[in-house]
């Protein structure tokens, strides 16, 4: 049955209606006409019937004496994150693959549940794992109800332990391998149906500093990311496919050099996942002539970034050769419209290299170089040796005979030639654009580095154990490949949703249980923002508003037989 407005001349008249099947057509019978719709609108009879009605609904009744203030919620439980990462989580096979790892061992608890929870912590609060368990008891997640902070410490103590020596094969110089490999390899094989396989990946490492004295072995002074050199460190690497989609990431004492690292990182990767032919795309702290001969002993392809200024080949014959750049994308017409770029091919002996060109970067450039000569022409006026060691001013100045400094002219016409312009080096078959676009994509990379270290708050770290701490890291990893997916699902339904909004809009979503003396009712809030849409992404489906979920305890309605 419904209520269904029924027009005559002027007036609208309100009709309850029933719909019956007859000769095989569905016909409305009505079964009350209740009278002119403003007339009950205005005398408030329609309000009173519908409150009449609502006592026979429980559903209804439960939510009108809420709104009354008749019943006071017993408590409130948010239900967001884990309705959508739960089922992501799910759908990539993790429970099924701490399940095979974890045949062998004993534990008394849910290792499986400790590291969700862990992960779901980093991506709607981060912090410490002593936060995790205070903060886990305000959302609904299933299975974590009974696990204690020490519990936590040795998931994440699992997750870093190092594998026995006849599992260490395929160890880089710098770590061993451990059973968190293990879960990137099982996930790897789990969605290898979904790609061809890594004929393109994406390398690039960071620093994360320690408050203490970072483990036995991982924390070590090096060349700081962070700009904290007076603290011990450790280098994160993550691998990332043509997709952007996390393969894996690696965890090594704090310093290891990037130049070091690529080429295990490669035989690793090969041997590891199975690969044959794969393009390595990287940075330019990863370039070296030595490490760019391994990759061409190993038949392995390349698309490197080159240091324009501190390599004299590209400085004095790259940059200046002649010929003709060819336009990818043009001037902007709306700001979502990708950055300008012009690329030419050069060649130097057997070497090939790919210029780029972005037209607003270089305007940007001058700018800014222009700001920095102007100063410092304001401040040569009122004395030149406080400026020598400002690093930006100092590159633009040279000593006089007499002991003082003047404006270098020279240096200023020489930095003009790299205003917008970045080099390449490769040894592909891919055009110069293809190649460009490809580096471009390397900013993928650098964004989960960002997501790691300020979205899941990643740094600091506490842990005194090389275990956990390598643990810990994984854990960001692994809510780096939930929130990738998440919002892979969504673009592909052509939905942009911005993570922080999304994230505030999940942890709204509650659940709040009501006594009503006789029956428990759990009420849910509304869905706002995105929410929808990330359920729908997920495959979620919220269910009912209002739900029944049993009687109190030592009510009458319990002990009826």
């Amino acid at each position: 049955m419904f209520a269904r407005i029924k027009k005559t001349g002027s007036y609208q008249y309100l009709q309850i209606v029933h719909n019956e099947r007859l000769d095989g057509k569905v016909q409305q019978r009505v079964i009350a006409t209740l009278g002119r719709l403003d007339l009950l609108q205005s005398t408030g009879e329609l309000d009173a019937l519908l409150e009449s009605c609502a006592r026979f609904a429980q559903h209804t009744a439960v939510l009108n004496a809420l709104r009354k203030g008749d019943v006071t919620p017993a408590q409130s439980i948010r239900i967001g994150p884990a309705l959508v990462f739960d089922r992501l989580w799910n759908d990539l096979g993790f429970p099924n693959i701490f399940q095979q790892l974890l045949q062998k061992r004993r534990f008394e608890f849910s290792v499986e549940r400790a590291v969700f929870l862990t992960v779901l912590h980093r991506l709607f609060s981060s912090g410490s794992d002593r936060a995790c368990e205070y903060w886990k008891q305000s959302y609904a997640i299933a299975g974590t109800d009974d696990l204690e902070l020490h519990q936590l410490y040795r998931a994440m103590a699992y997750l870093g332990d190092e594998l026995p020596k006849e599992q260490q094969t395929n160890a880089t110089p710098f770590v061993p391998r451990c059973n968190k490999d293990l879960i990137e390899e099982a996930l790897f094989q789990k969605r290898r149906d979904l790609f061809t396989g890594l004929d393109l990946v994406f390398f690039d490492t960071t620093s994360i500093y320690f408050e203490g004295q970072g483990g036995e072995k991982m924390g070590r002074h090096g060349h700081s990311k962070d700009h904290r050199p007076d603290l011990k460190q450790m280098v994160v690497a993550v691998v990332l496919d043509a997709t952007g989609r996390p393969i894996c990431c690696e965890l090594w004492p704090g310093n290891t050099t990037d130049v070091s690292t690529l080429i295990p990182i490669v035989d690793r990767l090969r041997s590891r996942f199975g690969i044959g032919s794969v393009c390595v795309v990287a940075d330019r702290g990863m370039i070296s002539q030595p490490t760019i001969e391994k990759l061409k002993e190993r038949t392995i392809h390349f698309i490197l970034g080159a240091r324009l200024r501190k390599v004299r080949e590209i400085r004095q014959k790259v940059l200046s050769h002649t010929g003709r750049y060819y336009e990818v994308n043009g001037p902007r017409k709306q700001s979502k419209d990708p950055s300008p770029l012009k690329v030419k091919d050069v060649s130097i002996g057997v070497r090939r290299y790919v210029v780029c060109h972005n037209e607003e970067q270089a305007k940007k450039d001058k700018a800014d170089r222009e700001a920095i000569v102007q100063a410092l022409r304001e401040q040569l006026k009122q004395g030149s040796k406080s400026l020598v060691g400002n690093k930006g001013y100092r590159k633009f100045l040279k000593a006089t005979r007499a002991g003082a400094f003047e404006i270098d002219e020279s240096k200023i016409q020489s930095e003009a030639r790299f205003d917008g312009k970045w080099v390449l080096q490769t040894d592909t078959e891919l055009t110069a654009a293809e190649v460009a676009l490809k580096y471009k994509d390397l900013l993928l990379v650098e964004c989960v580095f960002r997501s790691m270290k300020s979205i899941l708050d990643t740094r600091p770290i506490y842990h005194k154990c090389d275990e956990t701490i390598r643990g810990h890291v994984f854990c960001s990893f692994l809510a780096i490949v939930l929130l990738k997916e998440l919002m892979g699902r969504l673009e592909a339904s052509g939905n942009t949703v911005e993570w922080q909004r999304l994230r505030d809009d999940l942890k709204d979503l509650q659940e709040v249980t009501v006594h009503t003396g006789t029956k428990i009712f759990g009420i849910r809030t509304a869905a706002k923002g995105d929410v929808s849409r990330a359920l729908q992404a997920a495959g979620v489906a919220l269910g009912r508003v209002v739900r029944c979920e049993g009687t109190p305890s030592g009510s009458p309605a319990e002990s009826t037989p």
